[in-house]
């Protein structure tokens, strides 16, 4: 579902949308009849990605597909957005990028008041994550939620993945029989990234595994 009303402002920067749609009982973000502020973040990741065909339009060549890889240091402003009475605008500010990632910032605000912002990167289909077989991804935070999509998408262009969570193996494990009953290539793994000792211990003995590994196709949290 488009989550966007309508295209206020756009350049090859920075753009802004408008929406109404966080105050319909259809909003598919909604979880117990509530719409929680994080979930601005997708109404940010829709508006770049619905800008980007407006800019490859204007510049003569094709639009690039791509997926939402990370979001970074969000700061939240209010609990629900579902109680809203205005509609959202949300900005979006291209600071860098190249032919396969993009790092934007973002905020959404209503009635003129900034109820989250933060940094998003967005990985570029056809070159971050074009068909890569022999490629190897550590993918942190791949048990669940965007993580494990990612871990799919990089399994189905090739990729022998590493699906990695914090605590508990089971939902990694999860991820992993999709991946193989798919055709991929995948394996469970588990250490706390936020522990500097514990991820050294991790990846030492596991040095050979990661020699290959295209930092590009990490998903890392703040």
């Amino acid at each position: 579902m488009c989550l966007l009303d309508e295209v206020l402002s756009w350049d090859i920067t920075r753009a802004s949308c408008r929406s109404s749609t966080h105050r319909s009982a259809e909003n598919p973000l909604r979880a117990h009849g509530r719409l929680g502020a994080v979930c601005a973040i997708e109404y940010a990741a829709q508006q770049w990605r619905s800008t980007e065909p407006l800019i490859a339009s204007a510049a003569g060549v094709a639009a690039p597909r791509g997926f939402l890889a990370s979001a970074r240091g969000v700061q939240l402003h209010c609990a629900r957005l579902d109680e809203l009475e205005g509609d959202l605008v949300t900005s979006v500010e291209r600071l860098a990028g190249d032919e396969s990632t993009a790092l934007y910032e973002f905020s959404v605000s209503a009635d003129e008041v900034v109820l989250l912002r933060g940094r998003c990167s967005d990985c570029i289909s056809g070159a971050a994550v074009s068909t890569s077989t022999g490629k190897r991804a550590l993918v942190t935070g791949g048990s669940g939620g965007i993580g494990a999509a990612i871990c799919k998408r990089l399994a189905r262009d090739g990729h022998h993945v590493y699906v990695h969570a914090n605590r508990g193996i089971d939902a990694a494990s999860t991820v992993v029989s999709e991946v193989l009953a798919a055709g991929g290539r995948a394996e469970a793994v588990s250490f706390d990234v936020t522990a500097a000792e514990a991820t050294r211990r991790a990846l030492a003995g596991s040095s050979q595994r990661w020699t290959d590994s295209d930092p590009r196709e990490q998903r890392r949290y703040p």
